[in-house]
């Protein structure tokens, strides 16, 4: 991996010190190559989240609920598990012991990840590490850019969190405050193959796009463009609600009847 004087920083920090760091950057100065450098590299144990599917599966890892069996519902620390957590921390001995072993937690789109589920991940780290230290002790890294995805909160959840956090980004988490982290960013730009693509990301990204910027996107698009049924392609929706009218089309154009079992 080539190195420069931020990425070597981000190095020392996660190889040579206990220090949570948080790793930023605009697309393509080499977020993702540090971590799969770092995965194959350093001798720390880890485990690598994300907090959604797609993101896990980009990272190698897998989503943050997944690991640590968390429920979707808002959290509020000091409240939410004292009655539940039994119940939902029910970890095998594999499970307690990857947790009670972990160097290194890595975290992929943070900016995505709320204030309430950091805590509720530090919750459980503190259940099965050591309670008195945040995140049980273990080293945390947070890799992400802020500019990017934001969390997702609906209004009736922030109703709630709100009475306990400034902003419901990540970096509003109360165990985070405690815990403390360093920020490098990453201002380098490495993707040059790709060198129009980003500079199309960034114009979006800075909230600088043009009508040319338009323009250049929209020479993609293609008026009432069908793919075929067995091609490959990929249909992005920007709500679930798009989506799971699709799903419900294409089901409902299957043949044979419908059955429902109950768990």
């Amino acid at each position: 991996m080539i190195m420069n004087a931020e990425l070597d920083l981000a190095w020392e920090i996660i190889e040579h010190t206990g220090a949570n760091l948080f790793l930023t950057g605009k697309a393509g100065t080499g977020k993702t190559t540090f971590l799969k450098e770092l995965k194959v590299k350093s001798p720390k144990r880890m485990v690598v989240l994300a907090p959604t599917g797609i993101a896990a599966i980009n990272a190698g890892g897998v989503t943050i609920h997944s690991f640590f069996q968390l429920p979707l519902s808002p959290f509020v620390p000091g409240v939410t598990y004292d009655r539940a957590e039994k119940r939902y921390f029910r970890f095998g001995k594999i499970k307690r012991d990857i947790i009670r072993t972990i160097d290194l937690l890595v975290i992929d789109e943070i900016s995505m990840v709320r204030a309430d589920l950091l805590d509720a991940v530090d919750s459980v780290m503190r259940r099965y590490r050591d309670h008195d230290k945040p995140f049980g002790g273990a080293q945390l890294l947070m890799i992400g850019d802020l500019q990017q995805l934001a969390p997702v909160v609906k209004d009736d959840e922030w109703a709630l969190l709100s009475a306990v956090y400034d902003t419901p980004y990540f970096f509003s988490s109360k165990a985070l405050a405690q815990a403390g982290y360093h920020t490098v960013e990453l201002k380098t730009v490495y993707r040059q193959q790709d060198i129009s693509f980003v500079a199309l990301l960034n114009q979006i990204r800075e909230n600088k796009a043009t009508d040319a910027t338009l323009d250049t996107l929209n020479q993609r698009y293609i008026p009432g463009f069908k793919p075929d049924a067995k091609s490959d392609y990929i249909r992005l929706t920007t709500h679930n609600f798009q989506a799971q009218a699709i799903n419900d089309l294409e089901l409902s154009s299957l043949p044979g009847y419908e059955y429902t079992f109950n768990a």
